[in-house]
């Protein structure tokens, strides 16, 4: 296992993409390992590296991480995006625990052929008035979620009001605070950088990333 960071994903967004986006914000540099068959499931499975059968899988520190919920939280511990004490990590964790409550939802979406429509509908309707009325909040008096610094929670709420921009344009419209919050977070050098063409952000999910993971993981999708 060398010293530079490895993701073993698919070449899509999934569950490792806020993964890249923390390393990102970072400014850990990192190698992508592309699944693209069920072979390269099957070696990795064979190998030992998957304690519970799933992906992303992070190869840092001569660990091999899995579980994404576990990831995000070392990447964040070891790169001080976890706020400076227990009480703030907590706090942390709910925003966050949010954030990719949201983005599941999101990414769910693209799976499904059935009820699209629907399907959007609820998404746009459960952002509006279960989840940004709560970010707007916690960004009424401060530049931050959490504290006087940035954490994950920042990074995660960031990626998730993107994903929803690229499907509901004007979704920020009623959310002043949160439409700021965006403003400054991309003029962070690191995280500008990682916005850029050719950075290692992945595009929204499509027909070939669909087909790919439903072929990987065909015991899942029969």
């Amino acid at each position: 296992m060398s010293g530079k960071v490895v993701l073993h994903y698919f070449d899509g967004r999934g569950k490792m993409e806020s993964i890249r986006w923390l390393l990102a914000t970072a400014g850990v540099e990192f190698e992508e390992v592309i699944i693209t068959k069920r072979e390269h499931y099957v070696k990795l499975l064979n190998d030992g590296a998957l304690m519970f059968q799933q992906v992303p899988l992070v190869e840092i520190d001569g660990m091999q991480l899995v579980q994404t919920k576990a990831i995000l939280n070392y990447i964040a511990g070891k790169y001080n995006l976890y706020g400076k004490d227990l009480k703030e990590r907590a706090l942390i964790d709910m925003y966050s625990e949010g954030t990719l409550d949201l983005m599941d939802l999101i990414m769910l979406y693209y799976f499904f052929s059935e009820d699209k429509q629907k399907r959007l509908s609820d998404i746009e309707q459960k952002a509006k008035e279960r989840f940004m009325p709560v970010f707007e909040k916690g960004l009424a008096n401060s530049d931050f979620l959490v504290g006087n610094q940035l954490s994950r929670a920042d990074v995660h709420l960031l990626e998730a009001t993107l994903m929803l921009q690229e499907l509901f344009p004007t979704i920020l419209s009623t959310f002043p605070k949160i439409q700021a919050f965006q403003e400054r977070m991309k003029a962070l050098p690191k995280i500008s950088k990682f916005l850029q063409p050719g950075s290692a952000r992945k595009p929204p999910c499509d027909e070939v990333y669909v087909k790919t993971v439903k072929e990987v993981f065909s015991h899942l999708f029969k």
